[in-house]
């Protein structure tokens, strides 16, 4: 457990130190090794306990969770991040559709779950669909960049898209399309449904397949059925299609075959080119109530502030929420989200610990984020980013903390989006002290730099860095470890049994974080900041 000291003393300590205090590469050190398995295992036991519920944001499971960050940071002598404040208001909208609905085609009626998933990102008590014409739309994209648009020569305005997942890169694994097997922005279910509503539809379908998706249909269902949340916008989101979701890829065959299509063949055409065609006469008619309730989230942001540069701040992020308690559900009903994400959480609370070992503190300001909603589509982080405490040309760098090595120590370290700025180098220096490599992202395909809440940074200009974890086990018990653990692992994403195991080695978490906590030192003390890649999509804005 924790030992804590008086806020007063403590703070007076951290604060008092001069700029002149020299930090030698022992004092660093010490931080370093304050890190521990103990600490993390205290804060992932508490935060993804029953008590917290599953921690969903406008619960009282947020309510434990922030009142649980406050406490801890407060304890080490940080400082509110927005003023005199440690939250910041994140306004939300809940939609949760009835289950009770059909979606009608072809004659045929598909079940809720079962065979598909509907809703609607309207802030509406009722949508629908209503012998909605179906049109394949390929991929979905529509990228000028890549030469390709699935949308060329269509009006889809009342029609219904159906879309796949991904994108053509995955499906072919031609490095020269798109980027190969890394998935793109335009893989993403989010841009899929942007883009159909850009192109004025009013129904959009994207087909699940577990491969390009990168996870089961199971996730499916739990993410995409009950309360989904959005922002609160004057328009009520009423430029988004009127009905979204998902179909498994059986019900796809099916369509396909009604339309007289063959669902195998359309895919391979799919990633040859842009490609579009109707379905034949198959239409869509489905109705979707939803229950409205307005609400506001929080974000949690403190500071320590720097010793020579307090204006300019490294940022750490991590999500604080998950999918929160399903009393629909049959047995357990909590989702406790212990990997995702309470061992972000906690790491950031370790690391925050370690910068309080320094005898003074760092020449930037290190500031630890901690979002809402981002298993509702990154909202936390997406709503910082368009309303920044810190400014955009004051924020040096962001390092993210997503789902925690739980796997044991490794000889590498995994970058999720290797190769897009010079965090990747000042990274590969630290692991040198624990005598790792860097190794590039471990599941190119499913898309992971786009899938986390550093996203909403480097859409801001600012080169952010998301890795953890790595391939090659430090030795063979540990190999074997690794086999069993991420089965269990991989099972237990979104589910209910995302709770903490006792037989969890935290060890490479933990030398994950040592590393994340050496960046950060590293860039405060830098005189340049790190920049992005001319090869990358991100720059300075």
């Amino acid at each position: 457990m924790k030992r804590y000291f008086p806020l007063t003393l403590l703070s007076a300590g951290i604060l008092a130190g001069c700029a002149s205090t020299q930090i030698t590469n022992d004092d660093v050190m010490a931080g370093w090794n304050s890190i521990n398995a103990e600490q993390l295992a205290e804060h992932v036991k508490t935060l993804a306990s029953d008590e917290f519920g599953g921690r969903a944001p406008s619960t009282k499971g947020e309510e434990l969770t922030l009142a649980y960050l406050t406490e801890q940071f407060t304890a080490l002598g940080y400082q509110p991040g927005n003023g005199d404040s440690f939250l910041q208001e994140v306004p939300l909208v809940s939609i949760e559709a009835n289950p009770d609905m059909t979606l009608d085609i072809g004659g045929k009626q598909y079940k809720y779950k079962t065979d598909m998933v509907m809703g609607t990102s309207r802030i509406s008590a009722h949508e629908s669909i209503k012998e909605s014409e179906l049109v394949f739309v390929g991929y979905g994209v529509n990228a000028p960049e890549y030469n390709w648009n699935d949308y060329e020569g269509l009006d889809v305005k009342g029609k219904t898209v159906v879309m796949l997942v991904n994108d053509p890169g995955f499906a072919t694994k031609n490095p020269d399309l798109f980027t190969g097997d890394a998935m793109t922005y335009y893989g993403r279910w989010t841009y899929k449904y942007e883009e159909a509503s850009r192109q004025g539809a009013a129904g959009a379908i994207i087909v699940h397949e577990t491969a390009p998706a990168s996870y089961p249909w199971s996730v499916v269902e739990n993410s995409w059925s009950g309360p989904q949340f959005g922002f609160q916008k004057e328009n009520n989101n009423m430029d988004r299609v009127a009905v979204e979701g998902w179909v498994t890829v059986d019900v796809a065959k099916e369509l396909f075959a009604k339309a007289g299509l063959d669902f195998d063949a359309a895919k391979e055409r799919a990633a040859q080119g842009a490609y579009n065609v109707d379905m034949g006469d198959l239409t869509a008619s489905v109705e979707v109530h939803s229950e409205i309730k307005k609400s506001v989230s929080y974000n949690f942001i403190a500071t320590l502030p720097g010793s020579e540069k307090p204006q300019e701040h490294v940022i750490y992020s991590a999500h604080w929420d998950h999918l929160g308690t399903d009393k629909t559900r049959k047995g357990d009903q909590i989702y406790n989200g212990a990997h995702d994400n309470a061992t972000g959480t906690g790491g950031m609370i370790e690391v925050a610990e370690a910068f309080t070992k320094l005898p003074r503190n760092p020449n930037r300001s290190m500031t630890f984020l901690a979002v809402t909603a981002e298993e509702q589509g990154l909202l936390g982080a997406k709503y910082y980013a368009a309303n920044p405490i810190i400014p955009q040309d004051k924020t040096v760098a962001n390092i993210n903390m997503d789902s925690l090595n739980l796997l044991g120590k490794v000889k590498d370290i995994s970058v999720v989006g290797m190769g897009k700025s010079e965090l990747d180098n000042m990274l590969g220096e630290a692991a040198k002290l624990q005598d790792r490599v860097v190794s590039g992202d471990p599941k190119p395909s499913s898309g992971g730099y786009y899938r986390s809440d550093h996203f909403a940074f480097a859409n801001m200009g600012v080169p952010a860095m998301y890795a953890g974890g790595g391939s090659e086990a430090r030795d063979e018990e540990t190999e074997q470890y690794r086999k069993r653990m991420s089965l269990v692992l991989r099972g237990c994403y979104h589910q209910p049994c995302d709770r903490y195991r006792d037989e969890w080695d935290l060890s490479g978490a933990v030398q994950d974080l040592q590393l994340f906590y050496k960046v950060g030192f590293d860039v405060s003390q830098q005189e340049q900041w790190p920049a992005w890649y001319s090869s990358s999509e991100f720059q300075r804005k």
